[in-house]
């Protein structure tokens, strides 16, 4: 197959995570591939009176490794989290922006809900002591383009800049148009991904109230079950993830060491419900259509693919019936798995860890496995890779992220060649 566009190679060059398995991504999929779970009861509030009492939170989290006290209180924790994998992942990269042109180097950094925490303390102190007790710095601190804004400004990145909401795809489609960015000529550079910090108080009870959320709280390790008979709804999860990615021109002008090619977007919306899937699965499935289109990878060549995998009901059933309607007789040889079984479910950040799951796989040739899948679940007949890593020759990986709103995207990663 053959790409739809002519475009500039974009490749992969740096990579920073913070999530409960680890703050690099060495811990953070070593981790992963041991099966190892990061979700407990959570520790943020008192759950008593929730009917889901788990989540798979940053465990001592210290803003103090990005910014100073004062400034830790004037941003959100979203904010810190973006800040954290942003600075690791262009540490990473090597690039010294003091040599870049500052309006090359862009920055896509989003999360799917925002500054949750400073909602829920602002509004307690609104109606607990009145509006002039309000911070003069909720609405920087809440607004969900702030973790790209201060990323940038820690950088000193001028380029392309804003935040892109679209749920749970948010991480997947901040990268996606990061990727056009650079092929379309706007950047060289663009930093990209997503945040998220929403085990709170209000937060719990909305999904809770939605019967979104598991609520076997007796076990946490196992309460994320994707593909599983007995799974009961999605496990919050906290961090970031972030890549930089660049073409490969830039990269090999510099002499960057580069960790595989992104080389596919497919971006869509179901057009059916504010929160349910198409029972379908047409809008994934076209959504990957059009990455391997976009990458000009056939669908037998495909070895590796990061479920969403949320452990709801409806999402796992039919991601599974996209994967199959997309991939044809190959979707029962390929590798699946979702990591969501161990991290909880980033919402926004959700695409962007994965992205990193996805070069590690390339890199490593081990596919993490989905952990908690005992019992699989008739209508889930794929190898979901259960509860065991699988030794694979990953050259082309692919991951999806479904959305409330009805948005699904999908990035194909390749092992670079020259």
């Amino acid at each position: 197959m053959t790409s739809f566009l002519n475009h500039r190679r974009v490749v992969v060059t740096g990579m920073g995570v913070l999530t409960s398995l680890g703050d690099t991504p060495a811990a953070f999929y070593d981790n992963l591939l041991n099966g190892v779970s990061g979700i407990d009861s959570v520790k943020a509030f008192d759950t008593t009176d929730y009917p889901c009492k788990i989540g798979a939170e940053i465990p001592e989290w210290d803003p103090t490794r990005v910014m100073d006290i004062k400034e830790s209180r004037r941003n959100d924790r979203y904010t810190q989290f973006a800040l954290y994998a942003a600075l690791e992942a262009f540490k990473d990269s090597g690039i010294d922006i003091s040599e870049e042109d500052p309006y090359r180097v862009g920055v896509f950094v989003g999360s799917g809900i925002g500054g949750m925490d400073t909602i829920e303390k602002q509004s307690f102190t609104l109606f607990d002591r009145g509006p002039r007790r309000v911070s003069p710095f909720m609405i920087p601190m809440l607004i969900a383009n702030m973790g790209c804004g201060k990323v940038a400004i820690d950088l000193g990145a001028k380029g392309p800049n804003f935040g892109i909401v679209s749920a749970c795809t948010t991480g997947t489609n901040s990268i996606g148009e990061a990727l056009r960015h650079i092929r379309y000529g706007d950047a060289d550079v663009m930093v990209a991904g997503g945040s998220e910090a929403s085990v709170t108080k209000l937060a719990y009870a909305g999904f809770c109230q939605m019967k979104a959320m598991s609520t076997q709280n007796d076990n946490p390790q196992k309460a994320s079950q994707p593909f599983n008979a007995g799974r009961d709804g999605f496990v919050m999860g906290e961090g970031a993830g972030v890549i930089v990615i660049e073409s490969l021109e830039h990269a090999l002008n510099r002499g960057a060491n580069i960790l595989c090619e992104i080389s596919g977007y497919g971006a869509t919306c179901d057009a059916y419900h504010i929160t349910a899937p198409d029972t379908s699965g047409e809008g994934l499935e076209n959504a990957m259509r059009i990455a391997l289109k976009d990458a000009g990878v056939a669908p037998e060549e495909v070895d590796y693919v990061n479920a969403h995998g949320t452990s709801t009901p409806y999402n796992d059933k039919i991601e599974t019936q996209s994967i199959k309607n997309c991939l044809g007789d190959h979707a029962h040889k390929v590798a699946i798995s979702s990591t969501k079984s161990m991290t909880g479910h980033l919402l926004g950040a959700a695409g962007g860890i994965e992205a990193v799951a996805c070069v590690k796989s390339i890199l490593t040739g081990e596919i993490p496995p989905t952990i908690n899948l005992d019992d699989q679940d008739p209508e889930c007949d794929l190898n979901y890779t259960p509860n065991t890593k699988q030794t694979v020759d990953v050259r082309v990986a692919m991951s999806n992220n479904l959305g409330f709103g009805g948005h699904n995207g999908s990035l194909v990663f390749k092992r670079y060649e020259a």
